[in-house]
């Protein structure tokens, strides 16, 4: 699959500037998530590195046959019926389990928002995950993670520097008007 997923990309005319997360239990961030394509690339991507990258996706599309698939592809359903904690289910999973890189959009959502949300802080302190800064650029067709976030005790902060060093990297999302890094 590895090598498929390589060829793939390639052939969608992507590169890849990074490989693998060297720790066992690790956050990837991604940004800008503007489309739908982001997670097909992702996952081209982190496959085609060698990686198995998690993401979470709402318990209602795991029915047969495209949950077998969702699940082969990392996928883990999340209950987000009232009252259901969403964090607190990942941070479950991701402690039942020796080895978890989790894919994490702090947008929330594929329209333009400047509000990220802080779930992936709480789900790092908790577990002891590491963050780190991944990201899809589809103006240069590059995509990887530049380095990890130091998380501090103020997740509102970590989430300001964040933003304040994606805008440095000129990253443009599929649909560029509905990526924001202002605050």
């Amino acid at each position: 699959m590895q090598a498929i997923c390589r060829f793939l990309l390639k052939l969608l005319g992507w590169k890849a500037v990074s490989g693998v997360m060297p720790h066992k239990k690790a956050i990837i961030i991604g940004v800008p998530h503007t489309s739908a394509w982001d997670f097909i690339i992702s996952y081209l991507y982190y496959t085609s590195v060698g990686g198995v990258a998690n993401i979470v996706i709402k318990k209602e599309f795991f029915f047969w046959p495209v949950g077998f698939f969702l699940r082969k592809a990392g996928a883990i359903p999340i209950d987000r019926s009232k009252g259901a904690s969403v964090v607190k289910q990942i941070i479950a999973e991701m402690n039942k389990r020796e080895v978890m890189h989790l894919a994490i959009t702090p947008e929330g959502t594929r329209e333009k928002t400047t509000r990220w949300k802080a779930g992936f802080h709480t789900i790092a302190k908790a577990t002891g995950a590491v963050v780190y800064l991944g990201f899809f650029d589809f103006g240069r067709k590059e995509i990887g993670w530049y380095e990890t976030l130091e998380l501090t005790d103020n997740p509102q902060e970590d989430i300001k520097r964040m933003k304040a060093y994606y805008r440095t990297r000129g990253l443009i999302g599929k649909h560029p008007d509905m990526s924001t890094f202002d605050d």
